[in-house]
């Protein structure tokens, strides 16, 4: 039988539904516990016991690093977390000393900690939270569903159509408040549409970008091995290509490679480690030609940078937020996914204080806050990825050119001067504002500039080299 609305609110239990059972869904609904005595969870997929793939996040397959402003987002929303990925087998990388990285402007130092990371699979990552969740009191998760539409009117949502999948027949789920956390996919702007509420403002800025990754076996002894990356160059009249190779669990190198419009890499396992040697230096090539692969290569076309607007508009329904890459969907390669959703969670756990689910501008203020949450990472993203060869997007104002301008000698100055590296490490793990980059004592370093010229080689030690079955010539 279909649940239908009823006006009898103080008869009946508060009922909030999350729509997307994935890393945003989830912590959305551990924020809702605090406010309704049910927590629905709507998940299109059957969700695996085990830390394994599941069919809509193929892009699960690829690198997926949760940032130290995320991870400690999670922490402050399910304690006891960050030691439960680490006690499956995630590990947690201290920045920037435990990274190898040569950014478009030069080698990173390897200085002490100042921020750090988590790494793993995002299989991984997911699993752990869900367990977490789902254990709360009041979360339930209905499987193989997918949401249809919303009920209600342009002043309010009342729930939310829902229907097996692969079903045509429809039933309506009451909620007290429904949050949107399906991803790059939502349908939230059509749904709001089908309530007569005005289009919302969409911007895309597309690089073209490729992933491609394979899973190797670690050499033993190899756990202490740091992270590798090398960043694609920007602003070339040539594609954009790099490689991130970072730890997963069960002694488990993932290496993603990438490349903008006609620099793409291929899913021909014979082409990958060759991709990898033509970059701007070989030290991954070096590292996964002596490592033994683990599966095939796996390639992802979805990297668009894509933002929703929905905070702009005139109005907005009571009982109805949207959150994570529904809001704002950023190129991977950047890592701010996972942390932004986080963040988001957190910003709308702060709306939600004190306030009645269902009380008029409840929703307009979480929704609100959770855009804000958006705005450095998307920022950094979008500015960064319409200069690729052949992008397309909205080309960014003159400030935003002169701010990139900034940000690239602060980048150079910052493979030579300690106190910039931290600067740029607080604000890349999204764990400073942004503003953290124009202090007084930052802003004279960076208009001083280098003082000597980038490292060339490669900031590895020898017996790290040896790790990985490599040697120092």
């Amino acid at each position: 039988m279909s649940e239908t609305n009823d006006d009898n609110t103080a008869a009946r239990p508060r009922r909030a539904v999350v729509l997307g059972g994935g890393m945003a869904g989830m912590l959305a609904a551990a924020v809702l516990v605090d406010h309704a005595d049910e927590v629905v969870v709507v998940e299109r997929d059957r969700m695996p016991e085990r830390a394994e793939p599941r069919k809509g996040l193929p892009q699960a397959r690829h690198a997926h690093l949760l940032l130290a402003g995320g991870a400690r987002a999670v922490e402050a929303l399910l304690p006891g977390v960050t030691e439960r990925w680490l006690a499956a087998g995630a590990r947690r990388v201290p920045l920037p000393n435990a990274i190898v990285s040569l950014s478009a402007q030069g080698w990173i130092p390897r200085t002490p900690e100042r921020q750090f990371l988590i790494s793993c699979s995002r299989d991984l990552l997911d699993l752990v939270v869900r367990r977490q969740v789902l254990a709360l009191p009041g979360v339930t998760l209905r499987e193989d569903v997918e949401a249809r539409g919303l009920t209600g009117d342009a002043r309010r949502v009342t729930g939310v159509r829902i229907g097996d999948a692969g079903d045509g027949d429809s039933r309506t789920l009451r909620a007290d408040i429904v949050v949107d956390a399906t991803g790059r996919g939502s349908r939230a702007p059509r749904w709001l549409a089908e309530l007569g509420l005005p289009a919302v403002r969409e911007e895309t800025v597309d690089s073209g970008l490729v992933y491609a990754s394979r899973v190797f076996r670690a050499p033993p002894g190899a756990e202490d091995f740091p992270m590798v990356s090398v960043a694609p160059l920007v602003n070339q009249a040539v594609p954009g290509q790099g490689i991130t190779m970072h730890p997963i669990e069960g002694g488990r190198w993932l290496a993603t490679v990438s490349g903008t419009r006609g620099g793409e890499p291929s899913r021909d396992a014979a082409r990958f480690e060759p991709f990898a040697r033509a970059l701007r230096h070989p030290i991954a090539a070096d590292i996964i030609a002596r490592a033994e692969p683990l599966t095939d290569v796996h390639l992802n076309r979805s990297t668009v940078n894509r933002r929703r607007y929905f905070e702009r508009l005139n109005a907005w329904p009571a009982g109805f937020v949207v959150t994570g890459d529904a809001v704002a969907a950023y190129n991977p390669i950047y890592g701010h996914g996972m942390s932004v959703a986080a963040l988001g969670a957190l910003a709308l756990r702060g709306a939600l204080a004190g306030r009645a689910l269902a009380e008029p501008g409840t929703a307009r203020a979480a929704q609100r806050a959770v855009a804000r949450t958006a705005d450095a990472a998307w920022a950094m993203a979008a500015g960064e990825d319409i200069h690729y060869p052949g992008a397309v997007g909205e080309r960014p104002p003159a400030a935003a050119r002169l701010l990139r301008g900034y940000i690239q000698r602060m980048m150079r100055t910052g493979t030579v001067d300690r106190t910039v590296t931290a600067a740029l490490m607080d604000v890349m793990t999204l764990s400073a504002p942004v503003s953290q980059l124009f202090t007084p004592a930052v802003a004279l370093r960076v208009a001083r500039g280098p003082r000597r010229p980038p490292p060339q080689e490669p900031p590895i030690t020898a017996a790290e080299l040896a790790l990985a079955g490599l040697a120092r010539h």
